[in-house]
């Protein structure tokens, strides 16, 4: 069977409860997620085309840029590639091990599925899904199977996700900039998605006790949001009496 789409996460106000200091931040990080898009659509380039370019004919499933993006200081990882209905395609972010907070230790696990461990292991922070003229649509999580991953807590995830960030300039400044700025601007979302995806995979494990729940080709998004940067950065400036 092929796996299907969860209903869209519903959240009430996921800017409730934040304090003065973290709204300014996700602001000030929406103005920096705006204005590496304003420079590339001043000269006609968007923030997908810079990963594509020079990479040849666009294949569903491969990486790209070919051997992904990949920070050796801040151990942050990104690719984009294609294979989903309703987009053009998606960024997938990661954090590697070098970059991880103290402490953290990867989610138990009984099953006998490989997966990288030790100075090898990695974390998928999010998905960003992205159309055709390269603007973000939605954001989602993932299963361990798709992404290879290590697998852990969501907990833990957020406490990886200001660790996040890509401080050089290939293949793209902008793009790098982008993603890091929307990491920051998301934040509160991509918290309520990563909860909602463990809530996902527990209650996938406890209809199908015997199956690897990591592994089922059955479970393969486990939570998702449709977002708008320009409503994103409205709402926070309304928080903060700027509108």
């Amino acid at each position: 069977m092929t796996s299907v789409d969860p209903a869209p996460l519903e959240l009430a106000d996921p800017l409730a409860g934040l304090e003065r200091d973290q709204l300014e931040l996700m602001l000030a990080a929406g103005y920096e997620a705006r204005e590496c898009m304003r420079v590339l659509h001043k000269v006609g380039r968007n923030l997908v085309g810079e990963i594509l370019e020079g990479q040849g004919e666009f294949v569903q499933y491969e990486h790209y840029p070919r051997g992904d993006v990949y920070d050796p200081e801040t151990h942050s990882q990104y690719y984009y590639h294609a294979h989903r209905p309703g987009e053009h395609g998606h960024f997938h972010l990661f954090l590697r091990a070098g970059g991880m907070p103290e402490g953290i230790e990867p989610a138990p696990y009984d099953g006998d599925a490989p997966r990288p461990l030790g100075r090898d292991a990695v974390a998928h922070l999010i998905a960003i899904s992205m159309d055709a003229w390269g603007r973000p649509i939605a954001l989602f999580t993932t299963n361990r199977w798709v992404t290879a991953e290590t697998w852990y807590r969501a907990e833990d995830v957020v406490r990886m996700l200001d660790r996040f960030e890509i401080d050089h300039a290939w293949p793209s400044w902008p793009t790098n900039r982008w993603l890091g700025a929307m990491v920051r601007l998301f934040r509160p979302q991509i918290i309520e998605l990563l909860h909602a995806r463990d809530r996902a995979v527990a209650a996938w494990q406890a209809r199908h006790p015997e199956r690897d729940v990591y592994e089922d080709r059955e479970l393969e998004v486990t939570s998702w949001l449709p977002i708008s940067l320009e409503e994103q950065i409205r709402a926070v400036e309304a928080r903060l009496g700027l509108r």
